[in-house]
C-alpha cells in the first residue's frame, strides 16, 4: 500500500467514523441516560435523509434543507418520546426492543408509501461537489473533509453541554436518580424529551449527511443501526467520549480491514475488535458508572 493510498484510507477511516459518532450519540445518550433501547434511531436516521432530499428540491439551497430536516426530525422525536415511548422506560429491555422494532417497520412503511423504493440520490452544492489538494498527489473530497468538521464540532459541542452546563447537571441528575432530582425541582419528563429529541435531530444530521455521498433509501438505516449499538457498547453506555473513541476505532478498522482483508473476514473483524475490548473491560472504554 503505497504513502497516498494509505493517508486516504485512513481519512476515510476517520470521516467514517465521525460518521458513525453522529448516529451514535443520540443513541448512548438515551441508552445511558434514560435507559431505554431505541432500535428506530435508525428510522430517524433515514427520515433525516428523506427529509433532507425533499426540502432540497423545494428550497435548492442545502444548509436550509438541512435546518429543516434536523428540525422535523427532531420534532418527530419528541412527539415519539412523549406518545409511545414513555411508556416503556419502567418496562423490560424486551418490551423496548419489540416496540422500537415495530417503530422500525412503521417508519419504512411511511416512507416507502410517501417516496417510493427508488433510490434517491442527493443534489450537492457546488461548492462541496469538488475536492481538495491536502498535499502531494492526496485529493480529498470536500464534503467528506465537511463531514469531519461538523463531527468534531458536534463532538466538542456535546462534551460541554452534558459535563460543564446546568442542563448537563440536570439530565445527569435525571439518570442517576429521577425521584430525587424531581423533588428538587427539575422537571424530569421535559429534560428526557428534549433529550430524545437531541438524539434525534442528530440521527437526522447523520441521515442527511450519509446520503448526501451515497443514496438515500429505504431501510438504509438498518445496517447503520447495528453499527451505532457496536459503538455504543464499545465507547461505554452513556458516554460521549467513549462514543467518539469507539466511533474512530470502528471507522478506522473497518475500513482498513475490507481494503485490507478478504471481503468474509473484512466485516467481521469489527465485531471481532469488539469481543477482544468487552473481554478486557465489560462495562466499555469509558464507562459512566464504573
Amino acid at each position: 500500500m503505497s504513502a497516498s493510498l494509505f493517508i486516504e484510507q485512513m481519512l476515510n477511516g476517520i470521516q467514517f467514523g465521525v460518521m458513525l459518532f453522529l448516529i451514535s450519540a443520540g443513541l448512548t445518550l438515551v441508552f445511558g441516560i434514560m435507559n431505554l433501547i431505541n432500535l428506530a434511531h435508525g428510522a430517524l436516521f433515514m427520515l433525516g435523509a428523506f427529509l433532507a432530499t425533499a426540502f432540497i428540491k423545494w428550497t435548492n439551497n442545502y444548509l436550509l434543507a438541512a435546518v429543516l430536516a434536523m428540525v422535523i426530525t427532531a420534532f418527530v422525536g419528541y412527539v415519539l418520546e412523549l406518545l409511545v415511548l414513555r411508556r416503556f422506560y419502567s418496562r423490560s429491555h424486551l418490551d423496548q426492543v419489540l416496540v422500537t422494532f415495530g417503530l422500525i417497520l412503521v417508519f419504512n412503511d411511511i416512507v416507502r408509501l410517501i417516496w417510493g423504493v427508488v433510490p434517491v440520490q442527493f443534489r450537492l452544492p457546488q461548492a462541496f461537489a469538488g475536492s481538495i489538494n491536502l498535499f502531494g498527489d492526496v485529493q480529498y473530497p470536500t464534503f467528506r473533509l465537511l463531514i469531519l468538521a461538523v463531527g468534531l464540532l458536534v463532538a466538542l459541542g456535546l462534551y460541554y453541554v452534558v459535563v460543564h452546563t446546568r442542563i448537563g447537571m440536570w439530565i445527569r441528575a435525571g439518570a442517576s436518580n429521577r425521584p430525587m432530582a424531581s423533588a428538587l425541582g427539575v422537571d424530569v419528563g421535559l429534560i428526557f424529551s428534549l433529550v430524545f429529541a437531541a438524539g434525534a435531530a442528530l440521527a437526522g444530521l447523520a441521515g442527511l449527511m450519509t446520503g448526501s455521498i451515497s443514496s438515500v433509501q429505504v431501510g438504509m438505516g438498518d445496517p447503520v443501526l447495528i453499527l451505532a449499538l457496536v459503538v455504543t457498547v464499545i465507547g461505554g453506555i452513556g458516554s460521549i467520549r467513549g462514543a467518539f473513541v469507539a466511533a474512530l476505532m470502528i471507522g478506522i478498522v473497518d475500513t482498513f480491514g475490507r481494503v485490507l482483508l478478504p471481503p468474509a473476514l473484512g466485516s467481521m473483524v469489527i465485531f471481532m475488535l469488539m469481543a477482544v475490548i468487552l473481554a478486557w473491560r465489560p462495562k466499555g472504554l469509558f464507562p459512566v458508572h464504573a
